[in-house]
């Protein structure tokens, strides 16, 4: 069983950057494609309780800032964070890699040597 997931869309540069560097060090992976197969609640509500929202929810991203006017003056919490992520994906920073020893949340190469249990 692969126990190695990267989540992202397959145009991202990070993503590419990500899925090289696991290819060239022989780890193998699934990819999970934001666009094709969506994401879940419970998925990243797990993901905030490990991390925290902020670093997953992408404030820097072209669609925070297409869609930041409608939330001004909205507090963002954790809960309207998930909301917000569940129905603009793209606002999902990436790559997020999983792996049983935990989360890597963007092109973060030392994290993922720590929780390359993929192997």
């Amino acid at each position: 069983m692969n126990d190695c997931i990267v989540y992202g869309i397959p145009n991202c540069d990070s993503v590419k950057k990500t899925i090289t560097w696991l290819t060239e060090n022989n780890i193998s992976f699934t990819f999970h494609n934001y666009k094709k197969d969506g994401i879940d609640k419970e998925t990243l509500k797990h993901w905030c309780k490990q991390v925290g929202w902020e670093q997953i929810f992408n404030k820097k991203g072209t669609t925070w800032k297409k869609i930041a006017l409608n939330y001004e003056g909205i507090k963002i919490t954790e809960s309207k964070a998930i909301q917000i992520m569940l129905e603009q994906n793209s606002i999902i920073k990436r790559p997020i890699v999983v792996t049983s020893k935990g989360i890597s949340v963007g092109v973060d190469f030392e994290r993922l040597i720590y929780i390359q249990d993929c192997v």
